[in-house]
């Protein structure tokens, strides 16, 4: 008996000890297995119930308290530096969202959904109705937001109390706030290194009522995910830097991507990806003062990769469940997932909890939502990777811009 309770414990060691991407994958591929196998096993089920149903429990309250603690953090800005490298920020996070809505249209992708009666509502017809629709959801009683999944409403008292605790709450209690943001995202953190065994219930009821068609879907709605990203990585991020410089901007380009965006990829988390990028800026000699407060902003606020992955998930649940979007409405999304993004959690996956916030737009169910976000952990093995190398990279790469910019202003040469 004691061999084997040691034989047990080695084989658990183990398993905490792998990546979670591979668990993740070892449950993707047990999953599909059982589910042709020995299909109609409800315990199996269960497990991706009990894993989506955490999710959902949760997210409104990391919402809440990231938002509160970064807007309650946040230092004053510092020159013109800053006004360039968050406007940048800001910037190629809404073009993002914008060519993921030209991707979508292109290129519309259904998902295999489960009780789509749970719609409340087709998309508003004119850009009047959503705004009265926003509004209308924003100015709910906050705690209500909270325990309904209204995340409009979450945001934005957020915000709000963020900024109240800026300007009267002293540092102890900021630091309070930080700590509570901190121990929130430790419990999504515990919930998703569940994520193999809620993964292997997904995959296990997806096959068992779908078959094996659904990894075809999964693929395209994956390959329509990477291809914005790398239109954005690519072409269009290269083409504000070349505009701003006046320089080829792919040396400087295939640098951050090469030194940053590979081992942004590896870490999946642009918050561990932070001390990689000082190092780079360090080698690449900018000014310390700016880079130190740059570059963690950036892994908050520079969400080019959330904001696709938002607007593309929240499309496809919009054309799976027959929804049309007018130009309006996508363009209004392309706004709310911006700032969506600008309040993604740090733990991977981060982005897609955000996707129910999106979805609401279009009157579609918070369990509708949350089926999404489901899907988006089963492609999330490359999804959230290559989100993160886009995010983390373009830290690098307008905090680079932004001081060579400065210098360009002072008569300095420059060299990318």
């Amino acid at each position: 008996m004691s061999k084997l309770t040691s034989f047990l414990r080695s084989i658990w060691q183990a398993w905490q000890q792998s990546h979670l991407m591979l668990r993740i994958f070892i449950g993707i591929i047990i999953g599909a297995v059982l589910a042709l196998t020995l299909p109609g096993v409800a315990p199996i089920s269960m497990l991706g119930d009990l894993f989506v149903g955490a999710l959902k429990a949760m997210a409104p309250v990391l919402v809440a308290v990231l938002v509160m603690a970064s807007v309650a953090a946040a230092g004053k800005g510092l020159g013109s530096r800053f006004r360039l490298v968050i406007t940048l920020y800001l910037l190629t996070t809404l073009i993002a969202a914008v060519v993921a809505v030209a991707g979508s249209a292109l290129f519309p992708i259904h998902i295999a959904l489960t009780n789509v009666q749970g719609v409340s509502g087709a998309a508003p017809g004119a850009l009047a109705d959503v705004f009265r629709n926003i509004v209308q959801e924003i100015m709910s009683n906050p705690i209500k937001a909270i325990a309904n999944a209204n995340y409009l409403s979450i945001l934005f008292w957020a915000v709000v109390i963020g900024l109240a605790l800026k300007a009267v709450a002293k540092e102890q209690t900021i630091a309070s706030l930080q700590h509570w943001a901190d121990a929130v995202s430790k419990v999504v953190g515990w919930i998703i290194q569940c994520a193999p065994f809620g993964i292997l219930g997904l995959v296990y009821t997806s096959v068992s009522e779908s078959g094996l068609e659904i990894f075809t879907t999964y693929g395209q709605l994956l390959l329509l995910l990477i291809g914005c990203m790398l239109t954005v990585s690519l072409l269009i991020n290269p083409l504000i830097v070349g505009c701003i410089l006046r320089r080829n901007p792919y040396p400087l380009v295939w640098r951050c991507l090469k030194e940053s965006a590979v081992s942004a990829f590896f870490t999946r988390s642009s918050a561990a990806n932070i001390p990689v990028n000082m190092a780079i800026c360090k080698r690449m000699g900018l000014d310390k003062d700016f880079y130190s407060v740059s570059i963690p902003l950036g892994s908050i606020i520079n969400m080019d990769g959330a904001a696709i992955t938002i607007t593309v998930m929240t499309l496809a649940t919009c054309h799976t469940l027959g929804i049309e979007v007018p130009l309006a409405s996508a363009l209004l999304l392309s706004i709310v997932a911006t700032l969506a993004a600008c309040g993604t959690s740090g733990v991977a996956g981060g982005s897609l909890l955000l996707i129910p916030m999106a979805c609401s737009l279009f009157g579609i169910s918070n369990d509708i939502a949350m089926q999404v976000v489901a899907v988006g952990f089963i492609i999330g093995v490359v999804q959230d990777s290559v989100e993160t190398a886009l995010n983390s990279s373009g830290d690098m790469l307008f905090t680079a811009t932004a001081e060579l910019k400065e210098r360009l202003k002072r008569g300095e040469e420059i060299s990318l």
